[in-house]
């Protein structure tokens, strides 16, 4: 198996990805559809984090589906790129929040800025909820202190 995405730094919450050969169009260009898969990874992984796990496995009940998404494209992917994704946290709402994604290649060239928003629902009847007491707590240290797991993240 072939790893394509790891967390490489937790300050700032940092997730280094590959482009892979498949995920790219005949001209040698990422998907643009595939740009919503890595940021939602990203969430993913920056929940795991910041929470001590899968959101779903600490809170069941409660789902995060995705209410927006929006992009900003600065240059091209193409396979076997490496990228990183820096994930920092945005508004925080009663049913929302926001997370900001930044990636950039190796050599620093920006590729693309994401911002993230996910919305609490019930599972059993998909309606709004509270974001639950806890991810507001910790959502709500990490952008006053930009950290997770203790360590400093740059605003």
């Amino acid at each position: 198996m072939i790893v394509t995405e790891r967390v490489t730094s937790t300050a700032p919450l940092t997730v280094r990805r590959r482009v892979r050969f498949g995920e790219c169009d005949p001209a040698g260009v990422a998907y643009t559809v595939r740009f919503s898969e890595y940021v939602v990874s990203a969430m993913d992984l920056f929940f795991q984090e910041l929470l001590g796990g899968p959101f779903a496995d600490r809170f069941p009940g409660v789902d995060t589906p995705i209410k927006a998404l929006s992009f900003v494209f600065s240059a091209p992917l193409r396979p076997n790129d490496e990228f990183d994704m820096v994930v920092t946290v945005g508004e925080i709402r009663e049913h929302t929040f926001d997370l900001h994604i930044a990636a950039a290649l190796a050599d620093g060239t920006a590729t693309f800025t994401a911002t993230l928003t996910p919305i609490c629902i019930a599972a059993a009847d998909r309606r709004r909820v509270a974001i639950p007491p806890l991810v507001r707590t910790v959502l709500e240290n990490h952008q006053r202190t930009g950290t997770t797991n203790g360590s400093s993240l740059p605003h």
